[in-house]
């Protein structure tokens, strides 16, 4: 009966042997990740020394092929042959990964970079991980996803069995208070918004525009995000409807060495969505299409050039238009909780998810509505609960099931 075959990646029983004076060899069948079995083996001055030896020898085995990426790679090549890989596939957008190259520039290379992939042991990962999630949570959350990435592809490539990252302990997720606006924030927003965009006299360059307060009224009217908003073209409008109309189907990007311009689709499928518009909204359209300047791209906000409108540049105004508030916490980001709030107030969570061009409830609820401080009146519910005159509590909708 033939001997079962070594499984991939094992080695056979090790064997000792004294060649000579203070000079001993340790050997074992191994069987490569190439599927050939190989004779390994080392000498040193005892058979102790030598099996330790070639134990290691054994843990560190890379498969000899003359493929780039192997145990004995370093990270930072790996890190430079996976962008390589995403970039060529073209399934995902540039400006994602900008972001994956900025987490890998900024955490993963300076700490790990010059380790080499057999030498990033879970635990190494683990605390690595845990060390910039404690004041950094979110940024941990992605440097992970890129280090997963990143080893998967060694784990297709052969070099390692299993991808450590994946046993890596789950993250803190920090403690979230969504806070929506009230009508005295709005209040304060418009009037600081109204202060900022008067001129000043003596102060040189052009006025402000009416720009700042008509997107922070185009927000509140739909909940969609400012890359968004800035994206709208005139022709996804339909203002001459008894219920007007605007079509999100489309957002500005900033990818390095392009600049800013226009994504012809929305963050994802569910973003792709036609909202009615309130009667303010719609006002505020009419009297800016009567005055907009012609631009090359039928843009709603465009800049004085006629270019897509940054949406930078919009957060850079509007933290001077607050700079002598206190309004310091409130974010463009801020007007979309408002409208997630007061939908859900008003009708469904469900009705929120699709305004904001979510495809799961639960990222709304988590993200984007602000919890009631005050609970609901059961007051006249947990009335039945007083003692009665004599004593006794007063009988419970339980208790009346059971006489």
């Amino acid at each position: 009966m033939a001997r079962p075959e070594l499984p991939i990646g094992t080695s056979g029983k090790i064997r000792t042997e004294r060649l000579g004076p203070g000079r001993f060899r340790a050997r074992a069948r191994f069987r490569d990740y190439d599927g050939v079995t190989r004779d390994i083996e080392v000498t040193d001055t005892t058979g102790p020394a030598a099996v330790r030896a070639l134990k290691v020898k054994l843990r560190d085995r890379s498969t000899p092929n003359d493929d780039e990426i192997t145990r004995e790679t370093r990270i930072s090549r790996l890190a430079d042959l996976w962008i390589e890989e995403i970039t060529a596939e073209e399934r995902i957008t540039s400006q994602t990964i900008h972001r994956y190259q900025t987490s890998v520039r900024t955490a993963i290379l300076p700490a790990l970079g010059n380790l080499r992939i057999r030498e990033a042991s879970v635990g190494r990962l683990d605390r690595f991980l845990r060390d910039i999630a404690k004041d950094r949570p979110s940024a941990a959350k992605g440097v992970k996803v890129v280090l997963s990435q990143m080893f998967a592809l060694a784990v297709r490539h052969g070099a390692i069995p299993t991808n450590p990252v994946r046993d890596t302990g789950r993250l803190r997720k920090p403690r979230r208070t969504v806070v929506a606006l009230t009508d005295e924030h709005l209040q304060a927003v418009r009037t600081a918004i109204r202060d900022w965009q008067q001129p000043v006299p003596g102060k040189p360059g052009p006025r402000h525009t009416g720009d700042l307060a008509d997107i922070v009224d185009l927000m509140l009217a739909t909940g969609a995000r400012i890359g968004e908003i800035l994206a709208l073209r005139w022709e996804d409008l339909d203002l001459a409807v008894e219920r007007p109309t605007l079509t999100i189907c489309g957002t500005l990007v900033y990818v390095k060495g392009q600049g800013i311009f226009r994504q012809p689709w929305t963050k994802s499928d569910a973003g792709y969505r036609m909202l009615v518009l309130p009667r303010f909204a719609v006002g505020m359209l009419l009297a800016r299409k009567l005055m907009a300047a012609d631009n090359p791209h039928d843009a709603i906000f465009a800049s004085r050039r006629g270019t897509w409108l940054s949406p930078n540049n919009v957060r850079r105004q509007w933290r001077q238009a607050r700079a002598d508030t206190d309004l310091d916490w409130v974010t463009p980001h801020t007007f979309r909780k408002t409208v997630a709030t007061l939908i859900k107030e008003e009708t469904d969570t469900k009705s929120a998810a699709a305004q904001l061009g979510h495809s799961s409830e639960e990222v709304t609820t988590t993200y984007y509505i602000a919890k009631p401080v005050q609970a609901p009146d059961v007051s006249d519910v947990l009335e039945r609960l007083a003692a009665n005159p004599n004593g006794q509590h007063a009988p419970t909708a339980h208790n009346d099931a059971h006489r």
